[in-house]
């Protein structure tokens, strides 16, 4: 199980030290599988550090263009959240039943009709899911398209019989903050923006990054299709809670160690994303925490994180 442990160090760091750390876990705790939970925290803060310090020593791309990146695929993956179920069900000819919530049927083209539900070619969750695999594997000019098609379909969602009425027009994005249904362009508008962005850049110097990243994509959609776990969900909206906040501790753990402003970008793209939902519809709350408890979550990591990027400046200066 040490193993694991090292999932969390880049490539390079694995190959020439990761048997050694192996070895000093071993010989620190002899007889146990897994270290204590401070030193497995200690251990996973660590690899955090070494692949932020990898990153910002790969100068081959500007700081800028790679925050860029990082926020296209947090945008990707934020409007994909809603449509885990619909997808997955659609991959797999699946009739969900009396389990699909705001879908009352998810069938297979071209028989992607139930009653009172306009016919459908394909399900809307294929556009996000496209844009994220093109920008894992770093090819922006795949997920352009895909993400201004996500605008068309939002603005025509009462006009366009392509994609249907199911999701598109009723559940959006549901987590901390108020919901993001697919005609609220503004998600969809930045996400288009950062992909056109990218396209423009050499295809070369975007990061690609390896097929395994999907594998917690196609769990998530099991366990919304599979589980029929949905977006409204008390335990969807918890662990995704739970996966916001891991991510921030990482962005700013990577933050605070390389003082580098690359990871300030995709949390303020969020953070402008949700706060605005918020603020045009305040009744869309949740109400899964005060009012102002949210707000105060979606900004306060903004000023957390450009301080200890500056913190960091600093330290690097006087030494």
């Amino acid at each position: 199980m040490n193993r694991l442990l090292l999932a969390a160090y880049p490539e390079p760091y694995r190959s020439r030290q990761g048997e050694e750390l192996l070895a000093c876990l071993a010989e620190a705790y002899p007889g146990r599988s897994w270290p204590p939970p401070r030193e497995v925290v200690a251990l996973a803060r660590a690899g955090v550090q070494a692949r932020a310090r990898a990153v910002v020593d790969d100068t081959s791309r500007p700081w800028w263009l790679d925050g860029i990146h990082l926020t296209a695929l947090l945008l990707a993956a934020l409007a994909l959240v809603p449509y885990l179920q619909d997808v997955w069900h659609w991959a797999l000819h699946i009739d969900p039943g009396r389990h699909a919530i705001a879908f009352r049927f998810s069938g297979w083209y071209p028989w992607a009709q139930g009653p009172g539900t306009r016919t459908r070619l394909l399900p809307y969750g294929l556009l996000p899911l496209v844009c994220l695999i093109a920008l894992l594997r770093g090819k922006p000019w795949i997920a352009l398209p895909a993400a201004a098609t996500m605008i068309y379909a939002g603005a025509t969602f009462n006009s366009s019989t392509f994609f249907g009425d199911e999701g598109k027009a009723g559940l959006g994005y549901y987590g901390l903050g108020a919901p993001i249904t697919a005609h609220d362009l503004v998600l969809s508008g930045a996400l288009c923006t950062a992909c056109a962005v990218l396209a423009a850049c050499r295809p070369g110097r975007l990061r690609r990054h390896s097929y395994r990243w999907l594998i917690p994509v196609v769990l998530a959609m099991f366990l919304a299709g599979g589980l029929h776990i949905i977006s409204v969900s008390p335990a969807f909206q918890r662990g995704l809670f739970a996966l916001e906040v891991a991510a921030l501790i990482a962005a700013w753990a990577a933050t605070a160690a390389t003082g580098d402003y690359r990871w300030l970008i995709p949390v303020a793209a969020v953070a402008f994303v949700r706060t605005q939902a918020i603020v045009i519809r305040p009744d869309g709350f949740m109400q899964s925490l005060p009012d102002l408890v949210v707000l105060l979550l979606l900004i306060a990591p903004l000023p957390v994180l450009a301080i200890a990027a500056q913190r960091r400046q600093s330290r690097a200066l006087l030494e």
